[in-house]
């Protein structure tokens, strides 16, 4: 595995392997072996969770960072939630991200499950009439 390069500013959050970590000054850490992280903006707190979209990717959140119970557990929701998701949405595009986000988590790629879920999030936010259409346009452009 190659070595990752974070660079913290001072305040910012990051949880590693379930362990949150607030830095108290600007850091610079290398990570040298896998590990399961999240920092900053991409950490949703339950009490954003507020949507349909983000309860999932709470839910895929505490599969991919929490201890090992809550991870089989935080799996089990999303799987429901996706499910749920999928019978009320008319969306092709959300239906197709969330199979493949699925998927990803229960194959242990839960970051990649988390950003088919942003995407799913955004799109749900367009509709929703909270973000602008173009908000989609950039992301697709990407």
């Amino acid at each position: 595995m190659s070595t990752l390069v974070l660079e913290l500013r001072q305040g910012d959050l990051m949880v590693v392997n379930g362990a949150p970590i607030r830095f108290r000054n600007r850091a610079r850490i290398e990570l040298t072996a896998k590990a399961r992280f999240l920092f900053g903006k991409q950490l949703m707190t339950p009490e954003s969770a507020n949507s349909p979209a983000r309860r999932i990717y709470f839910a895929l959140q505490t599969a991919y960072i929490g201890d090992e119970d809550e991870r089989e557990a935080g799996l089990s929701v999303a799987r429901r939630l996706i499910a749920d998701f999928q019978a009320a949405t008319t969306s092709t595009l959300a239906r197709d991200l969330l199979d493949r986000a699925l998927s990803a988590a229960e194959s242990d790629e839960c970051y990649q499950a988390l950003k088919l879920t942003r995407r799913v999030m955004r799109h749900e936010e367009v509709v929703l009439g909270v973000a602008p259409p173009s908000v989609l346009a950039e992301e697709d452009a990407s």
